[in-house]
């Protein structure tokens, strides 16, 4: 491909909206442009790396034994409202109408359309397991699209879906795609992490995130030094060491703390630290319930684990009025002496002994609080959220605390879709059998940027070979010197030839010009053809990624470049 003739826009300034990497970058080499708020243009240099992620995806989910499908953008309401999602899934939901008045949505997931395929076409257990996928675009009206791909409203997936006859079945298919999905991610060239996560609204039973890491991610995530147990901080499972609740040794005593409401501020007045209190939350469930959780001062409420426990869909910190209602007094003060509401309490809480809560009054807090003596809780449970230092929960290691971007997700499903929708097959004894589901997304788009994200420097992007948009740039200094012309011409061809994927600057712009957009674009080898290297018969060649340069022959250079891109291809 001639630069001359290619549509490769870049930008020397970075674009106000842009906030992150990945959006700044990929706007300046020219990849993206912008349509409406979370909907982009691909390019064709974007468009060109696109296309590799998509086919190292279709090539390892065809090698794990899945079948590509396409299935429609516009899906009827019908579906969705079989599913009982049509009323659930909210405002990300973008529904439409057409002519006729017939209801519409956009599909931000395809599990209803895929399983109205499966339940018309598959009747018997002869026909299982099987597993479908598509790679398609699909739209979800994000309230605050931002940072380019990492949170579009409209972009590009591959999503598959498993069916098999019972959850033994079930489990070997969520294995397959998640061993597919570690081969496709290294194959990427990506950092990731496989981390045990919670299935949101798609729903089922269990899940993992595939996070690449990446000091820009927006998710918090753990994982051993020791082992390789890694989950979502609010998944992450966390293990408290077994002891007896300590026996009080101090009288309950309240004290005045005028104006300090904070647990820091609390604890400086009280000259101790924030390990020494307890916290006392008042939450609001989605079923209009109050209670108070009871977190060590210095501990996060995981609100994911504490819906789990009271099997809610949301809980949300109660305002002002509903606290002074509850407690007798403003924020801040809350405690749970007194309290005439159901308490919930992490279990460190359970080993504490002799610590400081709210009075329940305002600017006051007690002393030598005690489980039992002064307070009862209704159960003990991990309901906080995990940090570095804590303890693996599968060995005897410590957990350490990285940000990641969710690139991949699996579920396993189980009976969720086939039941609502009626999806059944006959086994051997001729009994019907509701399908055993799982589903994979992988987001295409997220995982480019996300490559971008962990691949930079100040300059621009440091492609990962792989979906790299091209492997070679042959850089021509001077376009009207017939030497450099001819011989990087040359160069051009043998590298084609080759099967090399290979970029020819053949633009009459000043070499710094060049450097700088090469720099940019990212490409992983960099061959420069000038008047001073071909008076002594070479050219330069320029590793993107640590920068390393080196003198070639010119008659073995195209040779020697084609077989370093054929070791980075076989992953050596």
């Amino acid at each position: 491909m001639r630069y001359s003739e290619y549509l490769l826009p870049t930008l020397k300034e970075t674009p106000a909206d842009a906030e992150v990497a990945s959006h700044r970058l990929m706007l300046r080499a020219g990849m993206i442009r912008k349509v409406a708020a979370g909907i982009y243009n691909y390019l064709p240099l974007g468009l060109r790396s696109l296309r590799k992620v998509e086919q190292i995806v279709r090539e390892e989910m065809n090698r794990a034994g899945a079948h590509e499908l396409l299935m429609p953008m516009v899906v009827p309401a019908e579906l969705w409202q079989e599913s009982g999602r049509w009323q659930q899934y909210g405002r990300e939901l973008l529904r439409l109408k057409d002519r006729k008045e017939a209801d519409f949505c956009l599909g931000p997931t395809h599990e209803e359309v895929i399983t109205d395929i499966v339940r018309n076409e598959v009747r018997s257990y002869r026909q299982l397991p099987l597993n479908l996928y598509q790679i398609q675009t699909k739209f979800r009206d994000e309230i605050r699209p931002r940072f380019g791909l990492m949170r579009g409203r409209e972009f590009i997936m591959k999503d598959a879906y498993s069916f098999d006859l019972d959850d033994a079945g079930a489990d070997g298919a969520y294995e397959r795609m998640y061993q597919a999905y570690r081969r496709i991610f290294k194959r990427c060239g990506l950092n990731f992490r496989a981390v045990e996560a919670d299935t949101g609204n798609i729903g089922g039973s269990s899940s993992h995130e595939f996070m690449v890491l990446a000091e820009s991610g927006e998710d918090a995530i753990v994982s051993c030094d020791s082992c390789e147990y890694a989950a979502n901080v609010e998944k992450a499972e966390l293990r408290v060491p077994e002891s007896q609740m300590p026996a009080p040794s101090e009288d309950l005593t309240k004290v005045l703390t005028p104006a300090r409401k904070s647990v820091e501020d609390v604890a400086a007045f009280l000259k101790t630290t924030p390990q020494r209190l307890v916290k006392t939350l008042i939450v609001q469930t989605d079923k209009g319930e109050t209670l108070a959780v009871l977190l060590r001062g210095d501990r996060e409420l995981n609100d994911i684990k504490l819906c789990r426990l009271l099997d809610c869909a949301w809980i949300e910190m109660a305002g002002e009025d509903v606290v002074l209602k509850a407690t007798g007094a403003p924020n801040g003060f809350a405690g749970p002496v007194g309290l005439k509401l159901r308490i919930f309490a992490d279990r460190e809480v359970q080993a504490m002994a002799d610590f400081i809560t709210g009075a329940n009054d305002k600017d006051a807090h007690y002393t030598g609080v005690n489980l039992g003596r002064d307070c009862e809780v209704e159960t003990f449970a991990d309901l906080r959220k995990a940090v570095a230092g804590d303890p693996c929960p599968r060995c005897a290691g410590k957990l350490e605390v990285w940000r990641g971007i969710e690139v991949g997700h699996v579920f396993k499903l189980g009976t969720k879709y086939s039941e609502s929708l009626g999806a059944v097959v006959l086994d051997d004894q001729g009994r019907e059998r509701l399908l055993v589901m799982g589903c994979y997304g992988i987001g295409i788009g997220r995982t480019l940027a996300s490559a971008i994200e962990q691949n930079h420097d100040a300059d621009g992007i440091i492609w990962p070979l792989p979906i790299a948009p091209f492997e070679v740039l042959v850089v021509m200094l001077n376009p009207n010197d017939a030497e450099v012309k001819a011989a990087a011409e040359k160069l051009y061809g043998e590298l084609r030839e080759r099967g090399v994927e290979v970029l020819l600057d053949d633009r009459d712009e000043r070499p710094g010009a060049k450097f700088k957009d090469a720099d940019l674009l990212g490409i992983p080898v960099r061959l420069t053809v000038g008047a001073r290297g071909l008076k002594e018969g070479q050219v330069e060649v320029k590793l993107r990624a640590g920068g390393a340069v080196a003198m070639l022959p010119v008659a073995s250079a195209a040779g020697d470049v084609a077989r370093r891109v054929d070791l980075e291809r076989s992953g050596q």
